[in-house]
């Protein structure tokens, strides 16, 4: 297994359908190789001094630390939340071939 700069970026949105446009568009720019939707979820958390329990959709997307820039940027203008879920967890190793393959679908030379 190579060393790798790939990453698992974790977001998480309300709807499939802001999943799937969201991820749609991030695939069309090169940002991400893949994005996997993990309907289900339920997120508890402190929002404006209240305790807000929501269903939502989890979104992992794979990509390459080379790219978290331009994603993180994405996400401003794309991501339907005002605050959105970005945590991106480092990839220590993996399969070759899965990995080049993150590494070819997110190259900025075919961005």
């Amino acid at each position: 297994m190579a060393h790798t700069d790939a990453l698992v970026v974790l977001t998480t949105v309300a709807t499939a359908e802001e999943a799937v446009t969201l991820i749609r568009t991030l695939l069309e720019r090169r940002l991400v190789a893949c994005g996997t939707l993990v309907p289900g979820a339920r997120s508890l958390y402190r929002w404006d001094d209240k305790i807000a329990d929501e269903s939502e959709v989890l979104v992992l997307l794979k990509t390459r630390g080379a790219r978290l820039e331009a994603l993180q940027a994405a996400f401003e203008n794309l991501h339907p939340y005002k605050v959105p879920e970005l945590l991106a967890l480092p990839v220590t190793a993996g399969a070759d071939r899965y990995l080049g393959w993150i590494d070819k679908e997110t190259s900025l030379a075919l961005a």
